[in-house]
């Protein structure tokens, strides 16, 4: 809502809908005939969307590369089970973004800036920008790495990634948006065709899915890196922000929380079973010792993989790199433009024209355009920039985390969507976790603990 609107209730002689009101609501005109007819299937397809997006965007290009180095290196006992752990971990924490977006219709910058005060709502906002610059840096990376596997040169693979980014955003349509974003996000399960070309063996990949296999090589940094990396790779600031503000840009409410859950679970679900299939498709590599420290990105991965997965499978593995770095941008740029409307109080919605609220698109394309230059630099290593960014968001985790348990124990703000004793614990115990594993391995760091 454009501030000029929130500044008028309706009914004053001065208030008339916008374009953003106009676009919003025949949305939820849709919702409403979709329920009344008790159309379960077609009512769950219109209020999908910002829980498959967010978990199929987190899917994407430096997590992909640390499930691939994550197979590459341990292969797929020990780290199967400990991803799906992260998974369901990251459907606890955006369950209640999903509240909290229901109850307020406001995201979480906005909720974090006036419930706890102008400075921790410009932190939250400028600690979430650099972030996520440094992430899209590295979907970047992910693009030109895919791309090059193809011979393309790195300014095209940046330039079409940028272009498609920017293409879905001048659509000034939230559900279009959305629709795009969402089919460019199914493809992150080209993953699967790929791992099946490694031939994975069905017995020993039913037993890493039920049983936690010992640890090759014991407890070291070089396992404390790879675990931090693939939780960052699926639980991280910047989907709080998203969702959070998603819920409340498509107008979701209260109707319509199961729905929301069940979008929340589905995309949990699915980007679960394409993390899974990077770590299998990539377990040649572990099987046949290859090293892959010295390895700049996805080209790299996918060139190794060739002679254990054939031209196509070796393929599909660089499409996949490509993909999940397109669909990042999207929605990490997007997670952006919602924090900075939120906190200077000016448009934070995609139903918005661009001279209504040019700052909130300006805001998503900056980001874009400085991710874009940095990663043209020659000659930086790739490879390392992506796990190291992924655990940098896995440090950053804990603190905000502590802000959506407290907004969601706020029966004030929440009323009784508020936290019940169940997800305070599992929401509690997903903190300590992450500030533990945070502080292991920075103490190993400080000592240098061989790896």
């Amino acid at each position: 809502m454009s501030p000029a609107i929130a500044n008028k209730k309706r009914g004053d002689p001065a208030w008339s809908p916008t374009r953003e009101d106009h676009l919003r609501g025949r949305d939820r005109l849709e919702v409403r005939r979709a329920r009344l007819a008790h159309r379960p299937f077609w009512l769950l397809f219109l209020l999908a969307g910002p829980g498959i997006l967010v978990m199929l965007g987190e899917n994407d290009g430096p997590s992909m590369l640390s499930y691939a180095a994550t197979g590459a290196t341990y292969g797929i006992g020990f780290f199967i089970p400990f991803i799906l752990l992260t998974f369901a971990m990251a459907f606890v924490v955006q369950e209640m973004t999903v509240r909290l977006g229901i109850a307020t219709h406001r995201g979480h910058a906005e909720l974090i800036f006036d419930r706890f005060g102008p400075f921790w709502g410009y932190f939250a906002m400028g600690d979430l920008f650099v972030g996520n610059i440094l992430t899209l840096i590295t979907e970047f990376i992910a693009i030109r790495a895919g791309a090059a596997y193809f011979g393309l040169p790195a300014w095209l693979a940046v330039a079409v990634g940028t272009l498609v980014a920017l293409s879905a955003m001048a659509t000034r349509r939230y559900f279009t948006w959305e629709r795009i974003t969402m089919a460019l996000a199914i493809c992150n399960l080209v993953f699967v065709p790929a791992a099946f070309f490694a031939h994975p063996h069905a017995a020993e990949l039913a037993r890493a899915l039920g049983t936690w296999h010992p640890l090759p090589g014991g407890f070291n940094l070089t396992f404390l890196t790879i675990a931090l990396a693939d939780i960052g790779a699926t639980v991280t600031p910047w989907m709080i922000f998203f969702q959070q503000s998603a819920v409340a840009d498509k107008g979701l409410t209260r109707d319509d929380l199961p729905q929301a859950r069940v979008d929340t679970a589905l995309g949990a679900v699915l980007a679960a079973v394409a993390a899974v299939a990077a770590v299998a498709a990539c377990t040649p590599l572990f099987t046949h010792h290859i090293a892959t420290g010295s390895f700049s990105g996805g080209a790299d991965f996918a060139t190794a993989l060739h002679p254990y997965l054939g031209s196509v499978g070796s393929t599909l593995f660089a499409l996949g790199m490509i993909e999940a770095g397109i669909v990042a941008i999207m929605t990490i740029s997007t997670s952006s433009a919602y924090a900075f409307g939120e906190v200077f109080r000016t448009g934070r919605s995609l139903n918005l024209d661009f001279p209504q609220e040019p700052l909130f698109y300006l805001s998503a394309v900056g980001s874009i355009v400085v991710a874009a230059l940095v990663v043209l630099i020659p000659h930086a290593p790739l490879l390392a920039i992506t796990l190291t960014v992924n655990v940098i968001a896995t440090l950053l985790m804990a603190p905000a985390l502590l802000f959506v348990l407290i907004l969601a124990n706020d029966r004030e703000i929440v009323g009784d969507l508020a936290n019940g004793a169940r997800a305070n614990l599992f929401g509690g115990a997903i903190v300590v976790a992450i500030a533990v594993a945070g502080a292991v391995y920075g103490i190993m760091t400080v000592f240098g603990r061989p790896t």
